[in-house]
């Protein structure tokens, strides 16, 4: 089963995400994959850090005037995104029960390498969830179920997508 999530900034995508994957860790299932996570300063973003679920293993995925490849005004970290992230995608697609990729986005597709993977994962027959950004959810859609995430429906989205992955394969 290949499900995605998609919505508006802080709609809950990476809470609903870490759930998830709360709820199947319970139930023995092996995880991996990456989150990513606001940084803030004083109360304003100013980047983003990527998390190896399977090591803990942190770095920086973009942030404000970084020398890298930019996305507004966020400069994408190749270095870090491919060091932790696309080796921890790797090693879900080896090793876990669940692939969890939070987020398929513009700063992520900076890395020909980020791209590679995902689709290796989209590919492989391992169960997947998938936050994707609003504006890639035609192309990822087709893979697999898309859930736009609101306020008001994510308790139901959560409930459906641990309903689903509770079914027998």
């Amino acid at each position: 089963m290949k499900i995605f999530v998609s919505g508006m900034p802080g709609v809950g995508k990476t809470t609903l995400i870490l759930k998830v994957s709360e709820a199947l860790k319970s139930r023995e299932w092996r995880i991996g994959g990456i989150i990513t996570q606001e940084v803030r300063e004083r109360g304003k973003r100013v980047g983003f850090k990527i998390i190896a679920l399977d090591t803990r293993e942190e770095g920086i995925l973009a942030w404000e005037g970084f020398n890298g490849p930019k996305v507004g005004k966020y400069g994408v970290n190749l270095r870090d995104l491919e060091e932790i992230g696309v080796k921890a995608v790797e090693r879900a697609i080896d090793d876990a029960d669940l692939i969890i990729i939070d987020e398929i986005g513009a700063m992520e597709l900076k890395s020909r390498k980020f791209g590679e993977v995902v689709e290796k994962a989209l590919k492989s027959d391992k169960h997947l969830l998938a936050a994707v950004h609003r504006r890639l959810t035609q192309k990822y859609s087709k893979y697999g179920m898309l859930y736009i995430l609101t306020r008001e429906n994510r308790e139901r989205v959560l409930s459906e997508i641990l309903e689903f992955f509770n079914k027998p394969t």
